[in-house]
């Protein structure tokens, strides 16, 4: 795995304390596979940052930044995921291309695979045309 960005640490922080109430050096450190010195570098600059505050041996809290943040990091993760699923990539490669491609992207493109996530759900033929199209194509 390639060194967590930034986005990385705060997305897991966010997702640990939603899930658990709270987020341990160990904890992010096992989700991200890497050491806990590393964690403790990035808390240390996302607490210079202000996106969370910081107290050695007593954890931390994301602040309203941090939290705004995190929430954004996390749906465009679920975002990314459905989107590929209704385009037809298989559930096995779904979580490893997200990783992959999410901070490569704009916050524009995101908004118009947004935007095409929804044009798919308020009509479910569209999806069904779609896939009988890639079906068509693979055939061929």
């Amino acid at each position: 795995m390639a060194t967590p960005s930034m986005e990385d640490y705060l997305e897991r922080i966010y997702r640990l304390i939603d899930e658990k109430g709270y987020a341990r050096v160990s904890d992010i450190a096992e989700g991200l596979d890497v050491h806990p010195s590393s964690v403790t570098k990035m808390i240390q600059k996302l607490d210079k940052d202000e996106y969370l505050i910081y107290e050695k041996y007593r954890g931390l809290v994301l602040t309203a930044k941090g939290k705004r943040i995190g929430k954004r990091l996390v749906d465009r993760h679920k975002l990314l995921e459905q989107f590929l699923g209704m385009i037809g990539v298989r559930e096995e490669n779904i979580y490893r291309d997200v990783e992959g491609i999410e901070h490569h992207l704009s916050w524009d493109s995101i908004t118009c695979i947004e935007t095409l996530v929804e044009y798919f759900k308020r009509d479910p033929k569209r999806l069904e045309d779609l896939a009988a199209v890639r079906r068509e194509l693979e055939s061929e």
